[in-house]
């Protein structure tokens, strides 16, 4: 098993190798689509001339997960496994509840081969592994675990320092109006395996499970009662996520921008209750104030490496 530990916009990569044969966990993001093949080039050819990639599994459907889905697929002929909760999405390339039109963010299409069930058996590297259900920031969200080595491949179901934004509890919608507690849910299940190691979506893989599993908690608490402040760490998060892909944007446009994008126009709406005015210069204080950006004539430019 190798982790390729990714910053901003793409999701981690999990490699998998077993013979000739390798099997990659979640794809990246579409802008560092390029990046991505040529890392799991790199990570094959290490191994062996004949070592190939024959499977490539997602987590859940997420721009940051599956938007390399295509460029992977083209590049190696890889099949592609995606959770059985998201196929009708992927099949249909329904960009609303891929929420890709919602948060206006981007992934290239890509034709599934097959799926995986919750709670399905299945082995990679060698391994025997299960799929989890992980409702919360994804409703259809899998996670993958190793009882055997005791190793969770958590998705964004958990962060060392918490979890994915909970999209479907901020925007209202009746499929995933349970998406908090669907969060604690998971949350309680994930606290009841052994694990020894955690492979996150995004960060370094940590062994401190009790640590995160008590910030985890104490974030989704802290949401749990006030759900202005879980607005704020979505509308925060999300923002920079879409400013480094867009890599600047006029400081003029701000407030024009967030009306835009039904995400945090959403979120504005039903929790934050800002005017239009107020909810960009709220934004662009807090992220000036956590030096997230910064303006340059007239131009707001992430700080953070995409």
């Amino acid at each position: 098993m190798q982790v390729l530990e990714r910053g901003w916009l793409s999701s981690n990569n999990i490699l998998f190798f077993e013979g000739d044969q390798a099997t990659l966990v979640d794809a990246g993001y579409v802008g560092h689509a390029p990046q991505t093949v040529e890392l799991v080039k790199s990570a094959l050819a290490a191994r062996r001339d004949t070592t190939r990639l024959t499977r490539l599994i997602n987590t859940h459907s997420h721009s940051d997960h599956i938007g390399g889905n295509a460029a992977v697929q083209s590049a190696f002929g890889c099949e592609i496994l995606v959770p059985a909760g998201i196929e009708d999405m992927v099949r249909n390339w329904d960009e609303q509840a891929l929420l890709l039109t919602p948060a206006q963010q981007r992934a290239d299409r890509f034709a599934h081969d097959g799926v995986i069930q919750n709670n399905e058996h299945f082995r990679m590297g060698g391994l025997g592994w299960q799929a989890l259900p992980v409702p919360g920031h994804d409703m259809a969200a899998l996670a993958y675990y190793c009882p055997e080595q005791r190793i969770l491949i958590s998705g964004d179901a958990l962060w060392e320092d918490g979890f994915g934004i909970i999209f479907g509890e901020l925007m209202g919608e009746e499929s995933q109006r349970d998406a908090l507690p669907a969060t604690r849910a998971t949350l309680e299940m994930i606290g009841r395996l052994a694990i020894d190691i955690v492979i996150p979506g995004h960060g370094a893989p940590f062994a401190d499970v009790e640590g995160a599993m008590t910030r985890a908690f104490q974030r989704l608490a802290a949401f749990e009662a006030d759900a202005s402040r879980m607005g704020r760490n979505a509308v925060r998060a999300c923002f920079t996520f879409n400013l480094l892909d867009l890599q600047r944007l006029r400081e003029d446009d701000l407030a024009t921008y967030l009306k835009s994008v039904p995400f945090f126009d959403t979120v504005n709406q039903r929790v934050l209750k800002l005017s239009d005015d107020d909810f960009a210069s709220w934004l662009l204080g807090d992220l000036l104030r956590a030096r997230a950006v910064e303006v340059k004539d007239g131009w707001l430019l992430p700080t953070i490496a995409p």
